[in-house]
């Protein structure tokens, strides 16, 4: 395995990074993905897993304090961003081994996982898959699988989906996400921005810029048609998952409803849940103090 190729590439614009933190690239389960890294070597590990349509930078106002603490590592998750973009491995199975072979690659056995949207639900799966990996989870206003199939037929979790069922269309939902300069993605960081005490007009751009990289979009559409195409069974029905795990859940969550805590607690042997009734999807971004507080709270 190819460990570490460091030295941010003076190919790409580049976005500020936090206080003290690196860019680099490490190479696992075939694929090379970029990652922000702070905080010193030795130290226990922590990987934090971005959603849709996101990248690294959602995390910025985590990094710097959990790294006082712990080797903070924030990568681009495959196809995203600056992260190799291939023509397939978007199947749960694969996303799980990339995050399996980005605790080998920096030195760790076991590593805590913070995840938000998509990053969560690959923490779910992974958490499942690989029970001797994740040491403690921490969970931002993502369902886990067996929750989401119970709950996407009923009315009130379906009609917040219909967004993920136009995703399956080919090409044309790439088509309307670019169009007019990527103007979708400006309305809903825009709107994001709105509800996000610190988030910036710059921030907005560097969301888009990541989002237009060649071959970004398609492959984060790919999550979503990969799951549905191979169908909701991501975690073996019965696989509780052992790791403690914290959920902190934005209740005005326009896209993922709040009965998809409901009966969470049969998957997961140790769970804590945290709610935020005046805050929607984009926690980390709304509330970016309290989750920092949250998370290094949980991790210890």
């Amino acid at each position: 395995m190819d460990i570490h190729d460091l030295a941010a590439s003076a190919t790409h614009e580049a976005f500020p990074l936090p206080p003290g933190a690196e860019e680099g690239y490490a190479t696992t389960n075939g694929v090379r993905l970029h990652y922000v890294a702070a905080g010193e070597l030795g130290r226990p590990l922590v990987l934090l897993l971005h959603g849709f349509p996101e990248f690294w930078y959602s995390w910025r106002h985590l990094i710097a304090p959990l790294a006082e603490r712990f080797r903070v590592v924030a990568p681009d998750l495959r196809g995203y961003n600056l992260s190799e973009k291939p023509g397939g491995g978007y199947d749960l199975a694969s996303l799980d081994a990339d995050v399996a072979g980005l605790i080998t690659a920096f030195g760790a056995e076991r590593a805590d996982v913070v995840a938000h949207d998509w990053g969560g639900v690959i923490a779910w799966d992974f958490a499942a898959r690989w029970p001797d990996l994740p040491r403690r989870l921490v969970i931002l206003n993502a369902p886990h699988l067996a929750l989401y199939r119970r709950e996407v037929w009923h009315p009130r979790q379906l009609r917040r989906s219909l967004y993920s069922v136009y995703f399956q269309v080919p090409w044309l939902p790439e088509w309307t996400l670019s169009r007019h300069d990527y103007a979708s993605l400006r309305v809903l960081w825009n709107a994001v921005r709105r509800v996000s005490p610190e988030m910036t007009a710059e921030d907005v751009e560097r969301y888009v810029v990541a989002m237009a990289r060649p071959g970004a979009l398609s492959a984060a559409l790919a999550y979503y048609r990969t799951l549905t195409r191979r169908g909701l069974g991501g975690l073996a029905p019965g696989r509780r998952i052992e790791a403690p795990t914290l959920v902190l859940w934005g209740e005005r969550d326009p896209a993922l409803g709040i009965h998809l805590l409901d009966g969470l607690d049969r998957w997961v042997a140790d769970l804590h849940i945290r709610r935020f009734p005046d805050a929607g999807h984009w926690l980390a971004l709304q509330r970016p103090d309290d989750v920092a507080r949250e998370v290094l709270a949980f991790l210890g």
